[in-house]
């Protein structure tokens, strides 16, 4: 995916991740990786900015601890209100996807 997609998306793909578990930066990253079958790689100059950026907004919440590796790493999860924009970043994507894929069809 090209970064300028990637970067209008960014919030809504970390959001979406943290939502059944607290994970650190570098979990964050490798599990989009993952999930993507390799498609997305998320480097640390896009993905930390973007969990300061949603910290900051209010929407995650993080705490110090320890990573599966034995050290010490910033852990982010899902605040209420970054569950409420979450909610509304898929429905505004869903509706996005969309009216693209309809165009795409008339085309």
């Amino acid at each position: 995916m090209g970064n300028d997609r990637l970067q209008g998306t960014l919030d809504m793909l970390i959001l979406r991740t943290l939502h059944p578990r607290p994970m650190h930066g570098w979990a964050i990253a490798q599990r989009l990786q993952e999930l993507s079958e390799d498609y997305l790689r998320i480097g640390q100059g896009s993905l930390y900015p973007a969990l300061h950026r949603l910290e900051s907004a209010g929407w995650l919440d993080a705490e110090w601890g320890v990573s599966e590796a034995g050290r010490k790493a910033k852990f982010y999860r899902l605040s209420k209100a970054g569950r409420l924009q979450l909610e509304r970043e898929v429905s505004d994507w869903e509706g996005f996807t969309a009216a693209v894929g309809r165009v795409l069809q008339e085309a």
